[in-house]
C-alpha cells in the first residue's frame, strides 16, 4: 500500500495573478457584444440550468460568462471575440449527449466547460473525443472519466485525450473525508449510503475503502433513489447499526432529506458527504437542526483565497441573479485554460486560428498552466488538476463553516 499523507497548505498563492474587471450584468445573454470585429470563438457550456440541481449550474454558466467578458474587455487573444453558448442538461445524460452532438456540431466552439455529474461526461466524452473538441469540467470527481475503469487496480488509462478538470477526483476527496471522520471527528463505525449514480457510489466506495484502511468499521450499506423523498427505511437501518456517523454518497436533494429523517428516527449523529451534498440547499432541505453534518469540498474556501478576491469581487459587479456557488471559481478557471489554449495556438499560427483548430487546442491544454482564481492551474498526463486541495465544512448555527483545509497527497 503506497503511502499516504495530509500535508496542510501553508505557501500563499501568489496575489494578483488573473486581472479581472467588472461588467455589466448578462444574466440573460451568452457571452460579449459582438463590437469588436475578427473571429468569433464559442466556448460551450453544458451544465443543469433547470432542475433541482440548477443553483449549481447557474454558477457554472456565470462563471464562465464572466471569463468571457475578461478576456474580451482585456483583449486577451488579439482578433479574437468569445462568446458562450450555454445549453441545460438537467443532470441526464442523454440531454447531456444530445448537447454534446450540437456543439460538435457549431464550427465555432473550439472547447467546453462542464458538465457538472459525471454520469453525464460519460455519456459526452467519446463525442468530444472523436471531434477533437476540448472538454473541461470544474466539477466531475470520479477517477474513471480520466484514468479508466481499471484506475482502482493501478492500471490507469487515459481514455479521451480532449477531456480535462479543474477539481480534483474522488480518489482523493474521498480518502481526506475518511482521515477527517476517524482521525479528527474521532468516529470509528459509519454507515455507508450512496444515490446509485456514477458520482455517488464511486466516492462511497472510495471513502469505505480507506475509512476501513484506517481501522474504522462499516458497520451497513444502503442505497437510495434519486428524486425519492421517503428515506425513512434507509434512516430506521442506520438507527438500529449503532452507527456513530453517516457517510452519504451523492447530492444535495437527497442528502439533506436523508440528514433529516436520520435525526427523525432517532439517531443524533452526523451525516458526512462529498461536494455533492456542500451547498445552502442541503441545509434547507432538513427539517430538523443539522448542525454537526460535515461535507467536503474540492479546494480552499473561494472567500479565504487572496487570488479570487477580483473575481469574487466581479462576479458581484456583474450582477448574475444566482450566486457562483460552489464551482464558481473552477468554471472560471475551466474556461481561462480554454482561453489560453486558443491563446497559445493563435500566437503559433501568426496570428489567426488555423484550419485545424480543435486539435490544436486539445494539444496546446496539456501545457496550459497560470495562477487562477483557485490557485495553480495546470493539468497532469490523464488531464486531472494538479490542484489537490481540499476542505471540509461543517453545519454551525444552519450554515457552512470550513473546519479544516489541506492538501492531500496519495
Amino acid at each position: 500500500m503506497r503511502h499516504r499523507s495530509l500535508l496542510i497548505l501553508t505557501t500563499v498563492i501568489t496575489t494578483g495573478a488573473l486581472t479581472l474587471t467588472a461588467c455589466g450584468s448578462r444574466d440573460d445573454k451568452s457571452g460579449s457584444d459582438d463590437s469588436k470585429k475578427g473571429t468569433t470563438v464559442v466556448i460551450g457550456v453544458d451544465a443543469p440550468l433547470t432542475g433541482s440541481l440548477s443553483a449549481l449550474g447557474q454558477g457554472i454558466k456565470n462563471s464562465v460568462d464572466l471569463a468571457v467578458q475578461t478576456a474580451n474587455k482585456n483583449n486577451e487573444v488579439p482578433g479574437v471575440t468569445f462568446k458562450i453558448e450555454a445549453l441545460d442538461d438537467q443532470a441526464v445524460p442523454a440531454t447531456g449527449k444530445a448537447n454534446a452532438t450540437k456543439l460538435v456540431g457549431m464550427k465555432d466552439v473550439l472547447g467546453v466547460v462542464g458538465p457538472l455529474n459525471s454520469g453525464v461526461a460519460q455519456s459526452m466524452q467519446g463525442d468530444f473525443d472523436k471531434a477533437n473538441l476540448t472538454q473541461v469540467s470544474p466539477a466531475n470527481t470520479n477517477p474513471s472519466l480520466s484514468q479508466g475503469d481499471k484506475w482502482g487496480s493501478g492500471d490507469k488509462k487515459r481514455g479521451f485525450k480532449t477531456y480535462f478538470r479543474t477539481s480534483t477526483t474522488d480518489v482523493v476527496q474521498g480518502k481526506f473525508a475518511a482521515n477527517y471522520l476517524y482521525n479528527d471527528a474521532k468516529k470509528k463505525k459509519v454507515f455507508v449510503v450512496n444515490d446509485k449514480q456514477t458520482y455517488g457510489a464511486g466516492l462511497a466506495a472510495i471513502f469505505s475503502e480507506e475509512f476501513k484502511r484506517l481501522g474504522g468499521t462499516v458497520v451497513g450499506t444502503d442505497s437510495v433513489t434519486v428524486k425519492e423523498t421517503d428515506f425513512s427505511s434507509t434512516a430506521n437501518k442506520i438507527k438500529s447499526s449503532g452507527a456513530d456517523s453517516v457517510y452519504f454518497g451523492g447530492q444535495y436533494p437527497e442528502g439533506g432529506l436523508l440528514s433529516d429523517q436520520i435525526k427523525k428516527a432517532g439517531a443524533k449523529i452526523p451525516t458526512m458527504g462529498g461536494d455533492g451534498i456542500y451547498d445552502p440547499q442541503f441545509i434547507k432541505a432538513s427539517g430538523e437542526a443539522n448542525d454537526g453534518d460535515l461535507a467536503t469540498s474540492v479546494g480552499f474556501p473561494v472567500e479565504k483565497l487572496p487570488t479570487a478576491k477580483k473575481f469574487i469581487a466581479d462576479y458581484k459587479a456583474a450582477g448574475y441573479k444566482d450566486p457562483y456557488a460552489a464551482y464558481g471559481g473552477y468554471s472560471y478557471d475551466a474556461a481561462w485554460s480554454i482561453i489560453q489554449a486558443v491563446k497559445a495556438v493563435v500566437a503559433d499560427n501568426g496570428g489567426k486560428l488555423p484550419d485545424d483548430a480543435r486539435a490544436k487546442v486539445t494539444t496546446a491544454m496539456s501545457k496550459v498552466s497560470f495562477d487562477g482564481v483557485t490557485g495553480k492551474v495546470s493539468f497532469d498526463e490523464f488531464g486531472d488538476t494538479t490542484n489537490k486541495q481540499l476542505t471540509v465544512y461543517q453545519v454551525k448555527n444552519g450554515a457552512w463553516v470550513d473546519v479544516k483545509s489541506a492538501t492531500f497527497e496519495d
